[in-house]
């Protein structure tokens, strides 16, 4: 697979460089070259917000540098591909945009996102910063029911930026900001599905190996196992299955109104995201449950990876206002108040 790049050694940092060029209105560099930030910081200062932010590692792109904005994260940190920035780079990034108000960090459950998050929270709670950590699973084939814990963040972690973006710039205190993001975890579930390997960057081999008749269930971000394989079948039928095991993991009640995330991994196309959706809707639709306000798109992605994730979130009406109000990310969508 040939991809457009400088060097392997440049090639995070020339991404930035070229992010910040395109929207120097809503972006900019942080003192550190790594650091992406809002330019216009609403955290400091005696009526500054609690700010949020992430660490992360690069490759997954728009998901998190592209959103960073008003109404959603304040900085993002960009490690190198598929690796996660070190707790001294997330310590920089946390210093450059808390205040007095504090800060959530937003910590996606995978083991290096994990140590370097945590121990970049411990370190600036060392220095009299009050950071807090929120660690982020929603991936159902990554363990089972009852070790909602030990699960890996996916797309769905997707609807916590939102949420408590909004909420933040809202001015929602730092305790009831960790006690949403809990919360919104805590309603929400995905589940992916792989039908071709992305190539890494770095050494230009397929990710993982796949026979062209089948489909990988549970895919991981950067191509790990998930929970078993399944032949090809039409999008309806496979469709049905992933819903139905998200219904089982987290039943929605006959009735309520939910939301569904339709992420790409990269190397799906708009045309069989927005046929997953139509059968999403009517899988739920038979069990009387409502969508409303959707995101459908490649936002959390694996390089050129095929396949794409169904994320289900049963949001409370705070929620749902929060995931519909405006922002100023620049590749974050506009959420509107529709569905079906």
């Amino acid at each position: 697979m040939k991809k457009v790049f400088n060097s392997r050694e440049t090639m995070a940092d020339d991404m930035i460089a070229g992010f910040i060029a395109a929207f120097p209105d809503q972006v900019a560099f942080g003192a550190s070259p790594r650091v992406v930030r809002r330019r216009d910081l609403r955290t400091k200062g005696p009526d500054g917000k609690v700010a949020l932010l992430i660490g992360n590692g690069s490759g997954h792109e728009p998901i998190a540098m592209g959103f960073v904005g008003e109404g959603l994260l304040d900085a993002n940190v960009v490690g190198d591909v598929f690796a996660a920035p070190s707790a001294d780079a997330i310590l920089e990034g946390i210093e450059e945009v808390t205040g007095a108000a504090g800060a959530v960090l937003l910590i996606s459950r995978h083991e290096g996102d994990v140590i370097n998050g945590n121990g970049a929270a411990l370190l600036a709670q060392d220095d009299g910063i009050d950071a807090r950590p929120l660690l982020m699973y929603d991936d159902i084939s990554s363990a089972p029911k009852g070790q909602e814990g030990d699960r890996r963040g996916a797309a769905g972690t997707i609807f916590i930026y939102k949420i408590l973006g909004a909420a933040a710039e809202e001015g929602m205190a730092l305790d009831d900001l960790v006690a949403l993001g809990e919360a919104v975890r805590d309603a929400t579930r995905t589940l992916g599905a792989a039908l071709r390997p992305g190539t890494s960057p770095l050494t230009g081999d397929a990710m993982f190996d796949l026979p062209d008749d089948e489909v990988a269930i549970g895919m991981g971000v950067h191509g790990e196992r998930g929970s078993g394989r399944r032949k090809m079948a039409p999008a309806r039928d496979l469709v049905r299955y992933m819903v139905d095991a998200l219904l089982e993991d987290r039943p929605i009640p006959d009735g309520a109104e939910a939301v569904a995330l339709i992420n790409g991994s990269g190397g799906t196309t708009m045309m069989e995201l927005l046929t997953i959706y139509g059968e999403t809707a009517g899988v739920l639709a038979e069990r009387g449950v409502t969508l409303t306000s959707p995101m459908i798109g490649s936002y959390s992605t694996t390089q050129e990876m095929g396949g794409f994730s169904i994320s289900l979130l049963l949001p409370t009406p705070q929620m749902l206002r929060f995931w519909r109000a405006p922002h100023g990310a620049p590749q974050f969508p506009v959420i509107q108040g529709g569905g079906g």
